[in-house]
């Protein structure tokens, strides 16, 4: 059995879990996670802090959720909750923590200042190819001609507190949550089948897990909350819609290359026929996409075409 729907990790992170009251939460799904008790000192600015919060005030029309928390072991932790499908987002992943670790070095300190960064990405939708739904991923150095993996000196490991050379690096992990089968087996698939579910279920034992079934009460939420929130997943379902049908058009493109890939090469006139087509239906779904009241972002992603375009394009 299971709790009542709650509410969604995404809505909570953007509303709730910034407050230090509910740290316990975040504390918990980062101890099942790294496997070790986690404690989070603070929520910290960053550059997509800010964008976080300015989506607030659009009625939260953007895909993108993140965190960015300070431990009491001086680590960053990247949270980021992605929605709807990105193709770049294993590029997004590592801006994210080369920009995150630039901006918190601080001018002329010392390289052996740089703080650790984990970056942990919730996606529901199907990034790369792969059957397991949490990836991990960490930096070795192995030895083209030994096959020996380079290790830090004694006087390393005394400066920088570590015993392994990765321990230095980011660490990223990656959650699908439409990979998981809802059966689970240890305190992590608890807290992914909260995720997936927006439900506890009744025996979990997961850390925090507890707190989210406490305090991610719709009913505990004021009507003005409330109001919020059932818009909030109505605008999901919408977007999901809509994206699908992108996605679709998308397809129905790709037969369109592969018939002209069939065809007699060197026909350029053809080819630029085709290509033009192509280019005319993706700027119709963008003005479609607009015209239902995506933003600009969110058309980007399911076309592919630039920002500066899609600004451009009338509804």
């Amino acid at each position: 059995m299971t709790t009542k729907p709650l509410i969604r990790f995404d809505w909570a992170m953007k509303r709730l879990l910034r407050q230090k009251s509910n740290f316990v939460i975040l504390e918990g799904f980062l101890s099942e996670l790294l496997k070790e008790d986690i404690i989070i000192e603070q929520i910290l600015e960053s550059e997509s802090n800010r964008a976080a919060n300015r989506q607030e005030s659009y009625e939260d029309k953007f895909n993108r959720v993140d965190i960015l928390a300070l431990n009491s072991k001086n680590e960053l932790v990247i949270f980021e909750i992605q929605n709807n499908k990105q193709v770049d987002y294993f590029q997004r992943m590592l801006y994210g923590v080369s920009k995150v670790t630039t901006e918190y070095l601080g001018l002329g300190e010392r390289y052996s200042r740089i703080k650790k960064v984990y970056s942990i990405n919730i996606v529901y939708f199907d990034l790369g190819q792969g059957k397991d739904y949490v990836y991990y991923g960490k930096t070795d150095f192995v030895g083209i001609h030994q096959g020996d993996l380079l290790e830090l000196s004694a006087k390393q490991k005394e400066l920088f507190e570590k015993e392994a050379v990765y321990q230095l690096f980011p660490e990223f992990y990656v959650i699908k949550i439409n990979n998981f089968n809802d059966l689970a087996k240890d305190t992590l698939d608890e807290w992914i089948y909260y995720l997936k579910n927006d439900e506890v279920l009744n025996n979990s034992k997961a850390k925090g897990l507890k707190e989210v079934a406490e305090y991610l009460k719709i009913q505990n939420l004021p009507e003005a909350e409330q109001n919020a929130y059932y818009k909030h997943i109505e605008n999901k379902r919408i977007e999901r819609s809509v994206i699908d049908t992108a996605v679709m058009d998308g397809i129905d493109i790709g037969r369109a290359e592969g018939r002209e890939e069939g065809r007699a090469e060197g026909i350029a006139e053809e080819r630029a026929r085709a290509e033009e087509e192509k280019r005319q239906l993706v700027l119709q779904t963008a003005r479609n996409l607009k015209n239902l009241g995506l933003s600009n972002e969110q058309i980007a992603t399911a076309t592919g075409l630039p920002l500066t375009t899609i600004e451009t394009l009338s509804n």
